[in-house]
């Protein structure tokens, strides 16, 4: 049983429907070179796209590339994308996620480059329905949302209707059916209203989902009927597939097995013939369950494992925990009981992944109980404390009256005595009532002005790590890792991102001071950083240095006197481009380069980016050529200056350097985790003395 995610269409020029494509016309155009460009690319978008994806991804695929490399000799970011998202629907439909989702982001990159708002809708929610697939449906979900915002925006109804059955098919996977059904039903209405064909045939299988989960079979079977005779009309296998699918799910439901394997096998020849590697998946694991209910327990392992295998090879967690749980039963059954526990742990794996959300909020209640349990037990133990001063009280007095019946004589004299006592006791206790109140509410009052400061950072924090570049924009990096170790909860440290005029620029900083005065200066130094690149348009980095220290004496007022405060920050920053050409920029921090094993160290200027007494110098600029294999480090000097050792002495810098030329060889990922396991055991029980961050990229 499956339902449908959709993978947006693109709005493009002379899309048609692949009924009405002349499929020799416009292999006439491509292979005319006397065209104009524009018209030879458009052609080839629409034969890779209408013509061939929905029937022959992988043949989609080799004619996209044929049109990416036309338009990357053109200089056409448009046409680029255009192919890259024809690919990566590509393998989208073959269920080779991970390849289909670097597509994605490959080509969301020129849509941004582009402002092309319609694009950028319909690849976020690509990319979403690519997390859909392997379960995480809250960045599913987020990225469905702002897709919906800007095609509602744009007046795009038929991506509004993608959509919503997209968002339908996450509230489904968490049983609200009545929201699902909701979300359904406005999708199918606008595909009505629009002529949407392709769109209808996903929606009226997800709605027939829903009928057949609430076992109202005959409105399931009326749905996925429509559906598939819409599909057969279009040409459309993947849509052909997913309806008999679901109608030969039906009749397993009801008991006709053999009517149901002759859906699931016409079903199985169309995914085989597209290859579809999830649905192959889903589909054998259905004919499996149906040999396994005929007792046939051979067959139904050999198809069960099948599945297991095409689910595990392209990582849709529902598949491989529905195969798992089919071969446990099987196992189980057969008497093999050994290997149904290990499917077993599987199977409770997977399910694990996908409630991943649901245990994030249910231990949030666990421990705001426990901590209401743990306030209400300290009330119960100083109600017992009050309880116990007051029979000590009572005790007391009980003493005074037998003492005072020793004599009449001495009992006025006594009683007297005790009388002030008492008074003065009570006074004294009144005072110390009085001052543990106003004790308590001095703490509260400090208790709230923290929680306020703390918040504020917090939300300092959220912005200064909205600055820094996001995962999307570090794929533009080659192999790189990034380690980021803020001392507080915002950082006098960051790194920084432009990609510019077909340039990559790359920066790391340690501005004055860390914590919030360190985070403030952070802020302004990345936001002339951009300033000079993007708007002023310099491209030397020691350009761009001067430029940014320009604007930071603007920014704090600074008139270069002996007493003030000396604001800016260190930084390293290059630039390259694919040609492999490297510039840079070093003011205190040097960077170090390491080629054929060998260590080149690229001095630092003696200066900052910033407020420097006497005399400002330019800053030098260095330019390379790099080597296939060259590694750049750029770094603070956080990680030299920790303390911790034997001696609780520096790490230091010539131990540093001697760290990275031991590693520069390993791949970047492992080089990070030896400098976090190496700072980690000199760290000790020290604690972090400065902000932290290390950056390698191998070219």
């Amino acid at each position: 049983m499956k339902y449908g995610i959709y993978i947006l269409i693109f709005s493009c020029l002379l899309r048609t429907e692949a009924t009405a494509l002349n499929l020799d016309s416009l292999w006439g155009v491509w292979n005319d070179e006397s065209q104009h460009d524009t018209c030879r690319l458009k052609s080839m978008h629409n034969i890779s796209w209408e013509g061939y994806l929905f029937s022959q991804p992988d043949s989609a695929y080799e004619l996209a590339q044929l049109q990416y490399n036309l338009a990357q000799e053109k200089g056409s970011k448009k046409f680029m994308a255009l192919a890259l998202n024809t690919q990566g629907v590509s393998f989208h439909m073959r269920g080779n996620y991970f390849k289909a989702f670097k597509h994605y982001l490959h080509a969301l990159m020129f849509f941004k480059e582009l402002s092309d708002n319609n694009n950028i809708a319909n690849l976020l929610n690509n990319i979403g329905n690519i997390y859909k697939r392997q379960g995480n449906d809250t960045k599913a979900l987020d990225h469905y949302i702002r897709s919906l915002k800007i095609l509602d925006n744009l007046g795009d109804k038929k991506g509004t209707a993608f959509t919503l059955n997209n968002i339908g098919a996450i509230y489904f996977d968490q049983f609200d059916y009545p929201l699902a059904m909701k979300y359904y039903a406005r999708s199918l209405e606008i595909e009505n209203e629009i002529g949407d064909k392709r769109g209808k045939v996903n929606t009226l299988n997800n709605i027939g989902l829903i009928y057949s989960n609430q076992r109202n079979y005959s409105k399931a079977l009326e749905n996925y009927s429509y559906s598939l005779e819409i599909a057969e009309e279009l040409g459309d296998k993947s849509g052909m597939a997913l309806s008999l699918n679901n109608i030969g799910f039906i009749n397993r439901l009801k008991g006709d097995f053999s009517k149901a394997l002759e859906y699931y096998n016409h079903s199985l020849k169309i995914s085989e013939k597209i290859n579809d590697k999830q649905a192959i998946a889903s589909t054998l694991n259905s004919i499996g369950q149906i040999y396994y209910n005929k007792g046939e327990y051979d067959q139904a392992i050999t198809l069960g494992l099948k599945s297991l295998h095409l689910a595990e090879e392209v990582g849709v967690v529902n598949e491989i925990k529905a195969a798992s749980e089919t071969m446990y039963l099987i196992y189980k059954a057969n008497g093999a009981h050994e290997i149904a526990l290990k499917m077993y742990e599987n199977y409770v794996e997977m399910r694990d992944s996908i409630s991943n959300d649901i245990t994030r909020r249910e231990a949030i209640r666990k421990e705001i109980q426990y901590n209401f349990e743990k306030e209400m037990l300290a009330l119960q133990k100083e109600q017992e404390k009050q309880k116990l001063i007051s029979n000590q009280e009572k005790e007391q007095q009980r003493w005074v009256i037998y003492s005072v019946s020793i004599g009449l004589v001495l009992v006025v004299l006594f009683a007297i005595f005790l009388i002030n006592r008492v008074r003065v006791i009570r006074n004294q206790k009144g005072v110390i009532e009085d001052q543990k109140k106003t004790l308590e509410y001095q703490k509260g009052l400090v208790d709230e002005k923290n929680k306020d400061i703390t918040d504020s950072i917090r939300y300092a924090e959220r912005i200064q790590n909205a600055l820094l570049p996001s995962d999307e924009d570090l794929t533009h990096l080659p192999d790189s890792f990034i380690l980021y170790k803020p001392k507080d909860i915002v950082s006098g440290d960051f790194y920084w991102m432009q990609y510019h005029n077909n340039r990559l620029y790359f920066a790391i900083c340690d501005c004055t001071g860390h914590g919030v005065p360190g985070a403030f200066m952070s802020m302004i130094c990345s936001s002339l950083l951009d300033e000079a690149v993007v708007e002023k348009g310099f491209t030397k980095p020691s350009e761009i240095f001067s430029e940014v220290r320009k604007g930071i004496i603007n920014a704090l007022k600074q008139t270069g006197k002996e007493s003030e405060q000396k604001d800016g920050m260190d930084a390293a920053l290059f630039s390259w481009d694919k040609n492999g050409t490297l510039q840079l920029a070093a003011a205190y921090n040097p960077v170090l380069l390491f080629r054929n094993g060998e260590l080149e160290e690229i001095k630092a200027d003696r200066q900052p980016v910033g407020v420097l007494f006497g005399e400002q110098k330019p800053f030098t600029h260095h330019e390379l050529k790099l080597n296939k294999g060259d590694v750049l480090y750029l770094f603070s000097d956080g990680y030299a200056d920790q303390f911790g050792g034997p001696k609780g002495k520096k790490f230091k810098f010539a131990r540093f350097k001697d760290l990275l030329l031991s590693i520069q060889d390993k791949p970047m990922n492992e080089q990070k985790d030896i400098l976090e396991q190496t700072l980690a055991e000199w760290q000790g029980e020290e604690g972090q003395v400065d902000d932290i961050l290390v950056m390698g990229v191998k070219f």
